[in-house]
């Protein structure tokens, strides 16, 4: 489950999105009042569906025509409302599972556009939610303009440790928000990818670590951090090519990764042959061209 949102205002998703695993998802806009995602996703943890929690808390709401605000439970079953107050355009859709309501729109064509999008996109949740997203965009979004975004997505299933979650990623203020949201959903995922890696390497499979290492390299080429992991994973599966290659890239970009090295290996880190990875490292100055291309 999860929420997804981009307003002409600074950090929105501090305001609209809430979630917690196996739980369900809230979403409180317009003249946004935080307490609907704390307080829907309390009656939710108690059984209560979605649609009947926001009705209740919008019985209680004295302003409820100003508010704008959805919640999904862990069910699937959804609700939204979007109060007469607002400001125009806006309105919303709610389809299986799932809600699109927008409001202070330059066209009224937003939160369907939006609908059609989810509901036609393949992938996982994130991938959804930013296609709805960029629909939003592509039909004028926001009359005031771009300012901040923000996607929040967590598991279905309920969890020991109930703030842990999937995706919490924000721009708070940017002139690009829905693209620069789309840059650093690709680098957690690059980085989701290097955990993984990392209990491979841990647990022994040192091919299987290699291969996630450079999936996560490709997703972020210009980040030097996978490229200097990658290179260790890789002289631990026996691609010492392939590893002098990486730690070219990343001492290129920055060079005192080198000295991070010897203390990556003096904690412990590292368990192997120390010789080895200083054979691994390139001489000062060698740009990651002259070391090589880097693995395939």
């Amino acid at each position: 489950m999860g929420v997804a949102v981009q307003s002409r205002w600074f950090s929105v998703g501090s305001v609209v999105s809430w979630a917690e695993p196996g739980v369900g998802a809230v979403a409180t806009q317009s003249i946004a009042e935080p307490s609907y995602g704390p307080n829907g996703l309390d009656l939710m943890r108690e059984g209560v569906s979605a649609p009947e929690a926001l009705a209740r808390l919008l019985d209680e709401d004295e302003r409820s025509a100003i508010r704008q605000v959805a919640m999904v439970d862990a069910e699937g079953r959804a609700a939204a409302h979007s109060g007469a107050g607002s400001v125009p355009a806006f309105g919303h859709t709610v389809g299986e599972g799932s809600s699109c309501q927008a409001n202070m729109m330059e066209r009224d064509t937003v939160w369907g556009a939006m609908a059609r999008a989810y509901e036609a996109s393949e992938g996982d949740l994130a991938t959804r939610l930013m296609a709805a997203l960029h629909a939003a965009e592509a039909e004028s979004g926001d009359m005031r303009g771009r300012q901040s975004a923000a996607i929040l997505v967590v598991g279905g299933e309920r969890s020991a440790h109930p703030w842990e979650r999937t995706m919490d990623l924000r721009v708070e203020d940017h002139p690009d928000p829905v693209g620069e949201l789309d840059r650093l959903v690709t680098v957690k995922r690059a980085y989701d990818l290097m955990e993984r890696g990392e209990i491979m390497a841990v647990t022994g499979d040192a091919e299987g670590a290699a291969r996630v290492y450079r999936e996560a390299v490709a997703l972020v080429p210009a980040d030097d951090q996978p490229a200097f992991w990658c290179g260790l994973v890789l002289l631990g599966a026996g691609d010492e090519e392939g590893a002098r290659a990486m730690m070219a890239r990343a001492c290129e970009a920055e060079p005192r990764w080198r000295a991070f090295l010897e203390r990556v290996i003096a904690a412990g880190l590292f368990v192997g042959d120390p010789a080895a990875v200083e054979a691994i490292l390139p001489d000062e100055g060698v740009t990651a061209e002259e070391a090589g291309p880097p693995p395939r």
